[in-house]
């Protein structure tokens, strides 16, 4: 159930269990651009620069173990600071349970607290759950990037989606 993992903003003690999700989504080779996770360093430095930028990036934890994120970074230049770039995975055993929407609905209210206007993503069109997920939410489609994604010689279309804070 749901109620027994906790959504909270990440921590560096987290990162150890962020880079271990990360590598178990990135190697199911559907979900993400990554193929498997940086190496832990790498790992530490992203976490750390979203912590001191303000940057959104949320942690499910169940019993001690981080399961699934959420994050949405600001685009670094001036005239796109009110956009943000989400990205997000869920490790297999917690999927279709509420959690994407519950991570997605913090990551968002905090998105918005920080004074971001637009939230962008890319998913996988062949990743219809997810694209299902983002359009309960509020995120609308955009456009088709064709063979944007190569993963084992096969070539995926992403689907470009974003919403808008009023």
């Amino acid at each position: 159930m749901t109620d027994e993992i906790r959504i909270e903003p990440i921590r560096e003690d987290h990162v150890e269990g962020f880079r271990e999700a990360l590598d178990i989504v990135a190697r199911e080779r559907k979900y993400l651009i990554f193929l498997e996770a940086p190496p832990i360093e790498a790992s530490l430095a992203y976490v750390r620069d979203n912590i001191a930028g303000g940057h959104p990036h949320m942690v499910a934890v169940a019993d001690g173990r981080v399961v699934a994120w959420c994050d949405i970074r600001r685009a670094a230049r001036d005239a796109q600071a009110h956009c943000g770039t989400l990205g997000m995975g869920i490790i297999p055993g917690y999927r279709d349970r509420g959690l994407g929407r519950r991570l997605i609905a913090a990551v968002l209210d905090a998105s918005r607290a920080a004074g971001l206007r637009r939230i962008e993503l890319n998913a996988h069109a062949d990743n219809l759950r997810a694209i299902a997920l983002y359009e309960k939410v509020g995120f609308e489609h955009e456009g088709i990037a064709r063979h944007a994604v190569k993963i084992d010689g096969h070539y995926i279309d992403s689907v470009k989606m974003a919403l808008l804070f009023d």
